[in-house]
């Protein structure tokens, strides 16, 4: 323990290496004294007999706590890691599954997570809302996903978060004979795919605000359940087609847009079955209709986000607003002044109350500190508090200095503001920017004087000015 503590506490692999030269080092000045038969023992001790001596005395030394193990890291041990470059053109079924958090700008207490899961191959989107980040929820999540989507999952990428990796839906992903992987920690470029519709779709769709409530869970389904079609089927995206670097630029090019549906009926391991029944469901969707459920949901969200913070009555079921897509699509174009401003990217901004102003010290001052100012320009905020001073020495002293430099700015700044707009108002009518005297040559009025307190703010200092301070010259407000 001597040893341990002399080394500052090192590792058991450091301290068997620094043993050799320690020890002799200790004797040498009579800090440790050992015999022949402990010494050898010590100098032949190896690094894990020295972690096993000192495990009680390392937990003594922590506070008494011991330090525990990730309870889900023998899990993720035993799930491969998959980077962003070992894909090499999957089949249709292996998905990249992430969770979006809808927890506003605090991520305390319980609310809405979304589950995104996104096909490889085609980019085919499906979100599902749940109401609270649990491992049971995400196996549930799942099951919904593989009757939602056109084909069959046959593999699941997953982050290092402890919903995913645990003994609960690993295993259930494995009896489904679905292929588990997962990223590297903290490289969300691995999972590009996904993290690419988790901003363009859950983003764009749900906003940032904070969501929680089995109510506001309905409200998500009835929108992902609009948006899955309207995005899967009729909005083409980009997928990156090659990438190569030369020298330190990276070149990429992409394949035509296309949307997730056109992608899966252009896929050679898609079967016929698959292919028409997508094609069936095509033709029996409406876009107009999609989108007008879309907003009607998106509406019903922002309500729920300003009813909180007590801006409107948080109600527990606001009424469901009906969707008519015929009365949509003919206000449809009429909009688009207004941006398209959502209800659900709205900002709620607080109304901020007016600062009064309220009475300074050296208010009854004022017409003599103007008055110092007219007759020296150049006059610091120290010699004018030192003048104070002199005149009031129970009032103004150096804590002072601050509030003379606040008045000396403003008034500065007033003068600035008056005098430099009426200057180039003469100079303009003038023709000339020259002297008032040319000026007034010309029939016109002489251009104002400047006055003595804008032109020190222009004039180079020579010299220092007298005051409480002189040390602290540097600061003083010019």
């Amino acid at each position: 323990m001597a040893l341990w503590e002399a080394s500052d506490r090192i590792c058991g692999k450091r301290l068997r290496v620094m043993i050799p030269t320690l020890l002799p080092s200790l004797e040498r000045h009579g800090r440790l004294k050992l015999d022949q038969a402990d010494r050898a023992l010590v100098l032949g001790v190896s690094a894990a007999t020295i972690d096993r001596l000192l495990v009680e005395t390392k937990i003594a030394a922590a506070g008494g706590k011991r330090r525990r193990v990730g309870f889900y890291s023998a899990v993720r041990r035993e799930v491969p890691i998959r980077t962003f470059n070992d894909w090499h053109e999957p089949p249709p079924g292996f998905c990249e599954v992430d969770m979006v958090a809808h927890g506003g700008t605090s991520v305390t207490g319980s609310f809405i997570q979304t589950l995104t899961m996104v096909d490889v191959a085609t980019g085919w989107t499906e979100c599902m809302p749940l109401v609270t980040r649990e491992s049971g929820l995400v196996v549930r999540a799942m099951e919904r996903a593989q009757n939602l989507f056109p084909w069959l999952i046959r593999g699941a990428d997953f982050d290092n978060d402890s919903a995913f990796m645990n003994d609960f839906v690993v295993p259930w992903c494995r009896a489904q004979k679905i292929e588990v992987t997962r990223s590297r920690a903290y490289k969300k470029n691995d999972q590009a795919f996904v993290e690419q519709k988790n901003g363009a779709v859950v983003r764009q769709l749900v906003g940032y605000g904070r969501f929680d409530g089995v109510e506001t869970t309905r409200v998500l389904e009835r929108l992902y359940a609009a948006s899955r079609l309207h995005t899967n089927f009729f909005q083409p995206s980009f997928k990156l087609k090659d990438k190569r670097r030369e020298g330190a630029k990276v070149i990429k090019r992409y394949h035509v847009p296309a949307t997730p549906y056109e992608r899966a009926l252009a896929h050679p391991k898609l079967s016929k079955g698959v292919k028409r029944h997508l094609r069936a469901l095509y033709r029996t969707l409406d876009p107009v209709a999609l989108l007008a459920e879309m907003r009607d949901a998106q509406t019903e969200l922002g309500t729920r986000v300003s009813a909180r913070a007590g801006k409107l009555a948080a109600a527990a079921s606001p009424p469901v607003p009906t969707t008519n897509a015929a009365a949509f699509a003919k206000r449809l174009g009429n909009d688009v002044h207004l941006g398209e401003q959502r209800i659900i990217h709205r900002r709620l901004h607080k109304p901020y109350k007016k600062r009064m102003r309220m009475p300074s010290m050296l208010d009854p001052h004022l017409a003599d500190i103007e008055r110092w100012l007219a007759a020296e320009p150049r006059l610091t905020a120290l010699a004018i508090l030192g003048r104070l001073a002199e005149q009031r020495p129970e009032q103004f002293g150096p804590p002072q200095h601050t509030i003379v430099q606040r008045l000396l700015r403003s008034l500065r700044r007033k003068a600035a503001e008056t005098i430099i707009p009426r200057t180039a108002e003469s100079a303009a009518l003038a023709g000339d920017p020259g002297t008032g005297a040319a000026a007034a040559c010309d029939g016109h009025s002489a251009t104002s004087p400047v006055p003595p307190i804008l032109r020190a703010m222009t004039q180079p200092r020579t010299g220092r000015q007298s005051g409480l301070h002189p040390s602290s010259e540097s600061n003083i407000l010019r």
